[in-house]
């Protein structure tokens, strides 16, 4: 059970709700919060003074001031009108972690919204019941209107869910559970939709998933370190702690850890005086990587944590308009960390490149026993070099672009949420080319003599994966292997190598 108050939610939590299913309950300081800031906004409502998305029109319609007996309909009407999502659902994982995130943010008790629409949102969450949301419509300011506004319809009845497996109308899934749609009172459709928690949990999940692909890349990097009989003397810490980057000390740890005991591994001098920059560089480059990772955990974290409605409820008498919802925090976060997992990538199929290329690597060219009758591993580095190749193009900032929208009252916005979808897809091509380049290091392994004896950690991943994928002897159907090697990468237990 995760304990949701607004402050202290981590990474390691949202992941146990989003991909682990655990269940999430308010705390009892979130539900005084929730009630006293409820109470504020419906002593403001009562009165006669304008206050933005309470009893005025949205966006450039702000100036228009909506009647007493039409309050509720605005609300609605800001749902139904702001479902304009396009494009293929957001993944489960990425709407649990959303509604997750919004519930968290609600916790704070800033939003004026009421105790028991906040708890709707908790009761369809533990109980596995979650909206469809196209995962593309989104500025990043205000927030995420249109994802969240299709998480909403959910909530009023309006709709499709996901629930066991299956895609049905809202409305039978909560009859079917006994739950009743929600009828939105006085700005709680504007403090349901209005932040970043979409872009926020699609960059917050692919976070998660950078940090497994950096102690990969030092995986696979060592098995290829060791098949092209590298240099430990480039990992010494001394030569490491001159620099003083954390991110580069902890990766030539690592790494030297990994090869501890191997027969494979050479010194200085040994049988040659150095490696190229994808075998020697591989700390201060993943080490650079790593820092960029630390760096981002720390903005998500706040952004997990952070109040991005708007307007924001401070006091009895004071209801202020700000821009909390502006992406722009994560915009710039998923865009470094989109430049930062790339180069993981990009010197991973470098190393892969060179145990392929016979000039290089002293092995047989595209690591086949036959060569010409068989391609070998060929193509599992133009594979490689495509995926890299797309990451260059993701890499483009997406925060640098902006297009004004609401009559030009909304006249800069983060394209946040792009950011992070493209940071997603950085991540999973990262991701397979690290085991593109576990699976070739196998093979190239297995040309060198063989009562020669793998590293402590690299002998662990070698046995791991020769369990399910064979040494190919000629030319067989690749992508089914390589997808082994993806699966094996993904289930490993990081505990080995880091």
């Amino acid at each position: 059970m995760v304990i949701l108050g607004g402050s202290s939610l981590t990474l390691e939590e949202l992941e146990r709700v989003a991909r682990g299913n655990e269940s999430v309950e308010l705390s009892d300081a979130a539900r005084f919060s929730i009630r006293e800031s409820r109470r504020r906004l419906e002593k403001a409502a009562s009165g006669s003074q304008p206050v933005y998305g309470v009893n005025t029109g949205f966006g450039d319609f702000s100036e228009i001031k909506i009647s007493k007996e039409n309050l509720r309909n605005l609300q609605r009407n800001l749902i139904v009108s702001h479902s304009c999502g396009t494009g293929e659902p957001m993944s489960r994982d990425e709407v649990r972690a959303m509604m997750l995130l919004r519930v968290n943010a609600l916790a704070r008790g800033y939003s004026g919204i009421r105790l028991e629409t906040v708890e709707m949102i908790v009761r369809m969450l533990n109980r596995g019941i979650h909206p469809v949301v196209p995962e593309k419509g989104s500025l990043g300011a205000s927030g995420d209107l249109a994802p969240l506004a299709h998480m909403v319809l959910a909530m009023i009845g309006e709709g499709e869910v996901e629930y066991n497996g299956i895609r049905v109308p809202s409305s039978e899934v909560l009859s079917e559970e006994g739950l009743k749609p929600v009828i939105l009172e006085e700005k709680e459709g504007l403090a349901l939709i209005n932040g970043t928690q979409a872009l926020t949990a699609i960059g917050a999940l692919s976070l998660i998933d950078s940090f497994r692909a950096y102690y990969l890349a030092n995986l696979s990097g060592a098995l290829t370190m060791e098949a092209l009989r590298g240099i430990t003397t480039a990992y010494d810490p001394r030569l490491h702690s001159a620099r003083g980057h954390m991110g580069q000390m902890e990766t030539a740890d690592i790494m030297l850890r990994l090869v501890e005991g191997s027969e494979f591994t050479t010194i200085q001098n040994e049988i040659r005086v150095q490696d190229a920059y994808s075998i020697r560089c591989i700390p201060q480059v993943h080490g650079a990587v790593k820092d960029t990772l630390d760096y981002a955990r720390e903005k998500v974290e706040i952004e997990m944590n952070a109040v991005t409605d708007n307007p924001i409820v401070l006091s009895d008498s004071e209801i202020y308009s700000g821009g909390n919802f502006h992406g722009e925090p994560m915009a710039l976060v998923f865009d470094f960390l989109s430049i930062a997992v790339s180069e993981l990538a990009s010197i991973s199929e470098r190393r892969l490149e060179r145990l392929v290329n016979h000039q290089l690597s002293g092995l047989p060219p595209f690591l086949a026993e036959k060569g010409g009758l068989n391609s070998g591993f060929m193509i599992v580095q133009y594979s490689a070099a495509s995926l890299v190749s797309e990451n260059k193009t993701f890499a483009h900032p997406a925060s640098v672009d902006s297009i004004p929208s609401s009559a030009n009252q909304e006249d800069h916005v983060s394209m946040g949420n792009f950011a992070a979808r493209k940071f997603r897809e950085i991540v999973r091509n990262t991701t397979r080319v690290i085991s593109m380049e576990a699976f070739t290091a196998c093979q190239a392994v297995d040309f060198r003599p063989g009562d020669l004896m793998l590293g402590a950690g690299t002998g662990e991943a070698y046995r791991k994966i020769r369990e399910r994928v064979p040494f190919i002897e000629s030319d067989t159907i690749m992508y089914k292997e390589m997808d082994k090697v993806l699966e094996i990468m993904k289930e490993y237990d990081l505990g080995k190598i880091i």
